[in-house]
């Protein structure tokens, strides 16, 4: 960062000067000022500076991204795996289908929950569809299949839930 500093945010003091800018001063310029080359913060941080590069821009076809050692490799690696999760996908429009799939289901939840009603209604009827829900119900299976949703078969049968 002392090269960075002295070198590149320093040259921009008047020619001649001795180049120095507290290290404050060159974290503001590297990454807060309007046009920074650079984005410290959040993967939500990183997806709104590539934004507006793409606006400005009108687009761009490669993202380089560069590792300094101004992290230790733990921590750096666990950036990177924030870009890879977080924003990559954002930036490639991934996640458009999964939240237009989740305001759908959000928004129908009724028709899910009556499916749902209709289907443990029938499973409740048959005796063997009843016997092999609870077998799988305390198994992995079971929990994956169903999830919080499974209800308690001895309520059902009751008419209690």
């Amino acid at each position: 960062m002392r090269h960075h500093n002295e070198y590149i945010v320093g040259t921009l003091q008047r020619p001649g000067a001795t180049p120095f800018v507290d290290p404050d001063e060159a974290i503001e310029k590297t990454a807060y000022a309007d046009g920074a080359a650079a984005t410290i913060g959040t993967p939500d941080d990183l997806v709104a500076r590539i934004k507006s590069v793409l606006e400005v821009s009108g687009g761009f076809g490669t993202l380089v991204g560069f590792v300094h050692d101004w992290a230790n490799p733990e921590n750096t690696m666990r950036s990177w795996d924030m870009v890879a999760r977080y924003v990559v996908p954002e930036i490639n429009g991934y996640l458009a289908g999964l939240r237009q799939s989740q305001d759908f289901v959000a928004t129908n939840r009724g028709v899910f929950d009556r499916a749902k009603e209709a289907i443990m209604a029938k499973i409740t009827e048959n005796e063997a569809a009843r016997t092999a829900l609870a077998v799988t119900r305390g198994s992995r299976l079971g929990n994956v299949a169903s999830g919080s949703n499974m209800p308690d078969l001895d309520k059902v049968r009751t008419g209690t839930q």
